[in-house]
Formats: C-alpha cells, structure tokens, sequence
C-alpha cells in the first residue's frame, strides 16, 4: 500500500485555518495561542508514528532437494 500522507501541509493547512478564525474575531490571540499549541503537539506525535522505515520480513530458507 502506497501512503503519501504529508504532515508538514496537513499542519500548515490547519495553521491557516487557526490564524483566518483568529483573523475573522471567532478566536481571541489566547485562544489562538491554545489550539496552536494543540496543533504543535498533534503535529509532533504524528511525525513520531510516521517516521520509520519500514522493512519486509526476511524470507524463509529454502529447502534444497
């Protein structure tokens, strides 16, 4: 299975989002500062989880005869 999830856009896009509420008067600069500091944490455990290689197992011998 091919996963081409990006982290680093899914932050940035909701980055966006936090900083047009907080431009459009739905969140104050604390409440900005808040959910930013929500998003920052969600951001890095999700880098955690997807940063790995992923390696196949290693096949069985074969049998000779």
């Amino acid at each position: 299975m091919t996963y081409n999830f990006d982290p680093d856009r899914w932050y940035e896009d909701r980055r966006r989002s936090l900083e047009a509420r907080r431009d459009a008067g739905d969140i104050d600069d604390a409440g900005f500062g808040a959910e930013l500091e929500e998003l920052d944490r969600r951001h890095e455990d999700m880098v955690k989880r997807l940063d790995g290689t992923f390696q196949l197992p290693k096949p069985a011998p074969r049998s000779q005869g």
